[in-house]
This record gives structure tokens, sequence and C-alpha cells, in this order.
């Protein structure tokens, strides 16, 4: 499928037809769609097929008077128990007289163009550069954007994941590492793209291109700090989790420990007493010949675990 956009005051307006200095979003494209725009505007083949790859890189090349910028923009996946984000390909190609964007589906990011387009007024598809970093200054907000939310669930995670010891605290964070993981990478990838813009060997800049430029390189770093920063906390609060999972373990060893010895000792006497053989003081006072050799013993197991619980009380082993 594909739209057409064009460029009217400033903002961005959709077209009902091809025309020169125009938008063409192509997303989920058939085969027929992108032989189609493939034969139109006399597109390189290779630049309309490298973004459908679901683990194409950013990157930046240049055939001709063709340019392909290919960058990795981050998408929601999950949104029930697990939060769980990804980054995917969009190629965006730029011609003489048309852009075209490539991606697997309809993305966010489109809307998210278009909102900035309209909410600033400055976008004319007739400088494709200007559009070009525009384009990537949204992809760089989006991520902060996506990382805002990550920090907030972090936040409840955090909270959780020291009230329970249950595998699902720990599979809750590995999704958010993961989910880091892929943001760095991916922001690394379109950070390089910008150094290679910046160059000037693909495309010429002016003064305004190279101010709105560092605008977005400004906006790429502090995206990548969030991340680098976020995956320092993840995996600090995992080694956290780890400790307080360990002495937890070790109180209710110890606890148990402790119960074992109180009850093992009533075990010992009454298997020692339950023998048919003679057996130490039975010939004694109090015990001899008394009826109540039975109550004399269990009182005296009670006080002796009671002074034992009182001494592993005051031990803090119980």
């Amino acid at each position: 499928m594909f739209r057409i956009y064009k460029s009217e005051n400033g903002i961005l307006l959709p077209a009902e037809k091809f025309m020169p200095y125009t938008w063409i979003c192509l997303f989920n494209p058939s085969e027929e769609e992108l032989s189609y725009i493939e034969r139109k505007f006399q597109i390189f083949p290779e630049f309309l097929r490298y973004p459908l790859d679901e683990e194409e890189r950013s990157r930046i090349e240049k055939e001709e008077q063709q340019i392909l910028i290919i960058l990795r923009v981050p998408e929601v996946i999950s949104k029930g128990l697990f939060v769980k984000y990804e980054t995917i390909p969009i190629g965006i190609i730029l011609t003489e007289e048309n852009i075209i964007t490539v991606c697997l589906k309809d993305h966010p990011i489109f809307d998210e163009v278009i909102a900035l387009a309209n909410k600033s007024k400055i976008f004319d598809l007739k400088n494709p550069v200007h559009f070009l970093l525009n384009f990537m200054l949204a992809v760089s907000s989006l991520y902060i954007k996506f990382l805002r939310q990550i920090d907030k669930v972090l936040e409840e995670y955090e909270e959780e994941i020291f009230k329970s010891i249950e595998n699902e605290e720990i599979l809750k964070m590995l999704s958010i590492e993961k989910t880091l993981t892929y943001f760095n990478t991916s922001l690394q990838g379109n950070d390089t793209v910008l150094t290679k813009i910046q160059s000037g060997r693909y495309i010429r800049l002016t003064e305004d291109d190279m101010e709105l430029l560092e605008d977005v390189q400004i906006e790429t770093k502090q995206a990548i700090e969030m991340t680098k920063i976020f995956l320092n906390i993840v995996s600090g609060t995992m080694d956290a989790y780890a400790s307080v999972i360990n002495n937890n373990l070790n109180v209710v060893m110890k606890f148990l420990t402790s119960i074992a010895i109180l009850f093992s000792i009533p075990n010992i006497i009454y298997g020692m007493y339950g023998m048919n053989i003679p057996l130490p003081f039975q010939d004694l006072p109090p015990l001899k010949g008394t009826p109540y050799a039975f109550y004399i013993i269990n009182i005296f197991l009670l006080v002796l675990i009671i002074g034992l619980f009182i001494i592993f009380r005051k031990k803090k082993y119980i």
C-alpha cells in the first residue's frame, strides 16, 4: 500500500496522484506495487527492497542521483504483562523530484512526521534534505518518547521486584534490558548515518540544514545517553535483586534449620524412651514408679525447647 503527500504552506496534505515534489509513503508493499514504483520513478530495485529486510542495519548509500538512507525506528510490539519494544528499518529514498519512504508496516513515525509538519508549518518537499532531517528528528523524538515510557515502567518494576521472589519479575526486567539493547544498537547506527550526512559526501547541506542537523544529532545523542543510563539501572537492579534473593534464601534456610533443630529434640527423646530395653534414669526419682513419668518427660522437653527458642531468638536465627 502507499499514500501520497504534497506540501502546501509548509504543511503536508494528501495528494490524489503522483506529481513532482511529493512524498510517496510506501508500507507493506506488494511485489506489484514495488515494480510499479520502480518503473514509475526509475528507482534502483535494491533501494526499494533493502528496507524490507527486518535485520537491515542503518546506513546511507548513493547511486547516481538517488540516495538511500536506512534508519531503524522503534515500535511497541506488546502492551500486556511484559512491555516490549523492537526496532524495524525504514528506507528514505531521495530522488531529484520525489521522496519515497519504504517500510514493512504502516509505522506510527509517519503520523509523527505529519504532526510535526502541521505544527511547525515549515515543510517544503521541494527541499528533500529538509524533509529528511525533520524525519530523522521525528525518529529521535520517538525514541525519547518510548524511553520515557520505559522509565515509568522501570519504576513500577523496581517496586515490584523487591516485594516478590517470583520468576515473573525477573522476566519483566529481562524484557526491558532486551529492549534497551535493541534501542542502543539502533541509535548508534542512526548516529553513524548522521555523521556521514554531516561529512557532505552524500548530500549538500546549507547553513540552515547544518543547524537542523545539529539539532537532530543532539536529540539522538540524548536518546543514546538515556538508553545507556537505563541499561545501567537495569543491570544494577538485577544485581541488587540477586543479592536480595540470596539473602532471603539464607534467612529462610536459617529459620528452617532452627525449627528443624527444635523439633528434632522431642524425636530423639521419644525414640530413646520408646525402646524396649533398660534406659538411663528410669530407676531414679522422679521417674521410678510414678504414673506421671510421661508428663514429667514432656514438661522437661517443653522447657528445653522454650529455652532453645529464646536463645535462637536472641541470636536472630528465628
